[in-house]
């Protein structure tokens, strides 16, 4: 996740929820299914702006809400790209294994290109998905949790692993990496409380997983509804109406049904189905916020962790590099004292 400061409820059903679900699950032998690495990823919010005046405050607003969240440092590394160099090296080798016209082809890319108005293309920007290709593939990932809308990144991943181990192998292990497979987030970005888009601190339509009860209660009152329920009394379509959405996903399934209901016959007016709505995001906020203002109040904890993750990433990252470097005849490569 790029380090963009305090996160949003979009961040948290788009990504964060399903993190936690994955670190934490167990197989029928009380084995944890999944080894989970959490990587901020500082070197790709270079593509989009080249400010780094806040970076590392972005990153340490970030990584409260992800421990606030139930992400667990004991369980999991969590890391900055910017310090593992082998990040940068690994990009550059996987650079020479992917043609220029493909990376243009990238249907997402396309998307971004238009989105933000871009006339003419970074080059850093152009290989964002040779970079996260070597973000994934330093760990050994073979599983990676995503939006739909990555899911073309991640082919481009597992096309670049396929050539690596076509052309090298290593003298022992054989083939170095394995193809990942895309793990689709099982609920997406919540649109943001202007009905037109996802939730987006740009856009200034989010809820923040720091905002107490008054906050999201002031904030839900300016959510967009359904246009043509303009007195209470007037019977409703929950269907396009954006607050009906966050019932969905923070509504008890008794509620939600009685919501639908009563909208639809105009008993249910769009202020009250709003305190509703903002009650139960409330709710559902109460311990992360509770977690955060003691992540908080320790911030050198905060940054011990952060140093920790990247000790350990940087253990793997150069473990891997060496089977590289192997595969590659590029000559031996120790991983020395990291400390």
């Amino acid at each position: 996740m790029r380090p963009t400061g305090k996160l949003h409820l979009g961040h948290f059903t788009g990504a964060l929820e399903s993190w936690v679900e994955q670190q934490n699950m167990l197989d029928e032998h009380g084995a944890r299914v999944y080894e989970t690495c959490f990587l901020i990823a500082d070197y790709h919010s270079l593509t989009t702006s080249l400010d780094t005046s806040d970076i590392y405050a972005h990153t340490l607003d970030m990584l409260v809400d992800w421990l606030a969240a139930g992400i667990d440092p004991q369980k999991s590394p969590l890391f900055r790209q910017s310090q593992v160099k082998e990040h940068a090296e690994l990009f550059l080798l996987f650079s020479m294994l992917i043609t220029s016209s493909r990376l243009e082809r990238n249907p997402t890319l396309k998307e971004q290109v238009r989105d933000l108005n871009m006339d003419s293309l970074m080059y850093g920007h152009l290989g964002y998905p040779v970079l996260q290709a070597a973000d994934i593939l330093l760990y050994k990932g073979n599983v990676v949790p995503v939006g739909e809308d990555q899911i073309p990144h991640v082919e481009i991943t597992r096309e670049i692993a396929r050539k690596f181990n076509n052309h090298y192998l290593h003298p022992v292990l054989g083939e170095v990496f394995a193809e990942p497979e895309p793990k689709i987030t099982k609920f997406s970005r919540l649109v943001g409380l202007d009905g037109k888009a996802k939730m987006s601190k740009s856009l200034g339509n989010t809820i923040l997983l720091a905002d107490g009860p008054e906050e999201v209660m002031k904030k839900m009152r300016t959510a967009v509804t359904d246009t043509e329920k303009i007195r209470k009394n007037d019977p409703g379509h929950p269907e396009v109406c954006t607050v009906f959405s966050y019932h969905k996903k923070f509504a008890t399934q008794e509620q939600l049904e009685s919501i639908e209901v009563d909208c639809r016959a105009g008993s249910l007016g769009c202020v009250d189905c709003k305190k509703l709505c903002a009650g139960n995001i409330s709710r559902e906020l109460a311990p992360l916020i509770e977690k955060r203002r003691y992540y908080e109040a320790n911030m050198d904890l905060v940054k011990e962790i952060l140093l920790e993750g990247e000790m350990k990433a940087k253990v793997i990252a150069c473990q891997t590099m060496q089977e590289v470097r192997a595969a590659m005849k590029l000559g031996e490569t120790t991983c020395g004292n990291h400390h």
